[in-house]
């Protein structure tokens, strides 16, 4: 069979056919394509963040020169102060500096759920003085905030304003509370005595 009767038979073949209608049109893809890891993390912290109990209504304010402490009961005296001289090696650390009080609330309570699943004792919160500010009744907001999120984080057992080489009254130490596996791990330690 050659060229022209293979045409003349599909010819043939499709002489009846009539094309659909269609109501849709094909746009195609503009712009960039989707970064659908974007949506999804976007997601997972749209979830989270409706558990989220840290409040960002009022607040009582702290001046940039105040220092920040906190224990809960149940801490010795020992940890509490070793924690204040910045004697325990930082784990992890959050930076809060250029960022508005929403976003750090976010911030602060993904950091400390990171830290408990991940097994973290002792961590570092860059808060900054704000001092900076010109306006004086939005000075030391996050700090403010700082103070007052960590103590009603059930996690956290201690804070202290850091030492000066770890960032003075614009930094905070967060002793969290042991995990469960560490609790255990802690236990079986002392029993081997």
């Amino acid at each position: 069979m050659n060229d022209d009767d293979e045409a003349s038979l599909f010819a043939q073949e499709v002489a009846g056919i009539q094309p659909l209608e269609k109501s849709e049109v094909y746009l195609g893809k503009k712009g960039a394509p989707v970064d659908f890891q974007a949506r999804k993390r976007a997601a997972i912290m749209a979830q989270e963040a409706d558990n989220n109990h840290l409040s960002h209504d009022y607040v009582e304010k702290v001046e940039p020169n105040d220092v920040l402490e906190y224990k809960r009961s149940g801490v010795q005296d020992g940890v509490f102060k070793r924690l204040r001289q910045g004697k325990y090696g930082i784990e992890s650390r959050l930076d809060l500096h250029q960022r508005t009080v929403a976003q750090a609330r976010e911030l602060v309570y993904q950091f400390v759920d990171d830290c408990m699943r991940n097994d973290i004792r002792v961590a570092i919160i860059v808060h900054g003085k704000g001092d900076r500010t010109p306006d004086p009744d939005s000075q030391a907001m996050i700090k403010s905030y700082i103070n007052k999120w960590l103590r009603d984080l059930d996690s956290v057992m201690a804070f202290h304003s850091a030492q000066r080489y770890h960032g003075g009254l614009g930094a905070v130490y967060v002793l969290f509370k042991k995990s469960e596996k560490a609790r255990l791990e802690n236990w079986e330690k002392h029993q081997k005595r």
